[in-house]
């Protein structure tokens, strides 16, 4: 942990103790950190690191339960977001929170229009908006919509409304998610002109190369505590994430006692050159028959954004796509269906169970897809697809009929996981299938897919726990930064090299 080396007496902003609980959760524990003027400071950490949760602490969102925050040594506690921007606290967001339909100079300037005795004064704000956008080296039309621009402009224009509340402090929450490597440039150049101005600067993300050509100081968070705050140039790729992950990379284990990676059959899915313009760098993958292959990577690395591209959720930009050697286009995860590929999201609650609807209801949903609107399926094969999945899954339900919302997260997620076996898919795709539930459960999921696997159906296996993703993939394909790094069989990789790998260092 470092000490402040800057000429500055002081940091401009400071949290320090922050607490923040909610029921059943406690979100921060000691949580703190320092904002110097003149620094991009960057905040990292795993999901569920509590990133979002201290942002929306400073920024007014949330009430922290104990803590302070000191702005220019003075103590402060927004109670809204417009109370911190009050203050001089300015967030630009990952999604544009700005209004596509009107005018770049009226999104700059909204709420704060400047006036006449006869109502707004157009030229006056049109001027002001073009000098404020040449101030970041933007020269564009400001009387044009803003929906006519791309993101990396709106972000620009996001920025410029910021700072024109005065701020002191700001604070861009993942900037970069949806921006080409020329329009991350553009933002960088932006971000460096501020910092040369005196700005301080948060920055949030989860791309390491970015965090190391742009940042001065980098504060890591783990379990909703501050792990520790760090100057970039004193801390190495492979120790920041160690430091995210909490795993310490003392040597490679011995990997020899591994039980050898199953060899699988023939290739069952290629995908070739296959990207997307801000999500995904074309990469080529291969599945073979009855393997589990494996995505490694920190999250923001591009796992999701794969797994959604090979399921049809998300349009590719570039590649092809070719199951059993022949080509296929997935313009609806419907297409994906019917060529026999399952996919169980991260998110169960938003893209997965339904909670109010029945145990029953949950499980038929992507069979009832697969056969059609005009081709309903049975009520009573609904009930004995229930009741076997629930009998051979250990489901723990009062009935098929209860809600899934009233289960615990391992029975919602082996409902979930039925769903998808009823369809008899050749490929299942299961990203984060083990987040939220007890060891338990965990072990029990992963013992079925891996049954499954035996027989014949292959798994593309997504999961932040690199030693679940070690013990069970036969082979691994590891993403850094939205793009491919690495393909490895199993025992080629252990605990510690495959940080180094994610890190970009040798292995």
């Amino acid at each position: 942990m470092v000490t402040n080396t800057n000429a500055a007496p002081g940091p401009v902003l400071e949290l320090a103790g922050i607490h923040k609980a909610f029921p059943g959760v406690k979100a921060l524990s000691e949580a703190g950190l320092r904002l110097y003027p003149g620094e991009v400071h960057t905040l990292m950490g795993q999901n569920g690191a509590g990133k979002s949760t201290l942002i929306k602490v400073l920024t007014g969102v949330y009430t922290p339960d104990a803590g302070t925050i000191r702005l220019d040594g003075e103590d402060v506690r927004p109670a809204s977001t417009l109370e911190a921007q009050q203050l001089g606290i300015s967030t630009v967001y990952q999604e544009v929170n700005l209004c596509p339909n009107l005018s770049v100079a009226e999104n700059i300037f909204i709420g704060r229009y400047p006036r006449t005795w006869f109502g707004v004064d157009w030229k006056a704000m049109r001027a002001q908006a073009t000098e404020l956008l040449l101030q970041l080296e933007i020269d564009i039309d400001v009387t044009q919509p803003l929906a006519r621009y791309p993101l990396a402009i709106q972000q620009m224009v996001a920025i410029s409304r910021a700072l024109n509340i005065s701020a002191k402090v700001l604070i861009l929450d993942e900037p970069t998610s949806s921006l080409d490597e020329a329009e991350v440039q553009l933002l960088f150049r932006v971000l460096r002109r501020l910092r040369g101005q005196g700005m301080a600067i948060l920055f949030v993300t989860h791309f390491l190369e970015q965090t190391y050509a742009i940042s001065d100081r980098i504060t890591v968070m783990r379990n909703g505590e501050r792990e520790g705050e760090y100057l970039a140039s004193e801390l190495s790729r492979l120790a920041l994430v160690n430091k995210m992950v909490g795993t310490a990379a003392q040597g490679a284990q011995d990997a020899t006692g591994q039980a050898p990676g199953h060899q699988g059959g023939a290739t069952l899915l290629a995908a070739q050159g296959l990207g997307r313009k801000g999500a995904l760098q074309p990469l080529d993958i291969d599945i073979r028959e009855g393997e589990v292959l494996g995505l490694v990577g920190l999250l923001g690395s591009g796992r999701t954004e794969l797994a959604r591209l090979l399921f049809g959720a998300d349009q590719a930009d570039s590649g092809a796509i070719a199951i059993g050697g022949n080509t296929k286009t997935f313009d609806t995860p419907r297409d994906a269906i019917a060529a026999g590929i399952g996919f169980c999201s991260e998110d169960r609650k938003h893209e997965g169970a339904i909670l109010s609807l029945s145990v029953r209801e949950n499980l038929i949903l992507a069979l009832q897809a697969q056969a059609g609107v005009l081709r309903a399926i049975p009520f009573k094969r609904q009930q004995q697809l229930a009741q076997d999945y629930v009998q051979w899954l250990g489901i723990k339900t009062a009935s098929i009929e209860t809600p899934i919302g009233s289960l615990s997260g391992g029975n919602q997620q082996k409902v979930l996981l039925a769903r998808w076996l009823a369809t008899n898919p050749k490929l299942m795709i299961l990203d984060e299938p083990t987040r939220g539930i007890d060891v338990r459960a965990k072990g029990e999921i992963m013992d079925y897919v891996t049954a499954l696997c035996r027989k014949g159906m292959s798994v593309l296996f997504i999961s932040s726990e690199l030693p679940e993703v070690l013990r069970c993939s036969d082979r691994m394909v590891v993403l850094r930064d939205r793009a491919k790094c690495g393909e490895y069989v199993r025992g080629e990789l252990d605990d510690a090299t495959v940080l180094q790998v994610i890190a970009g260092e040798a292995a």
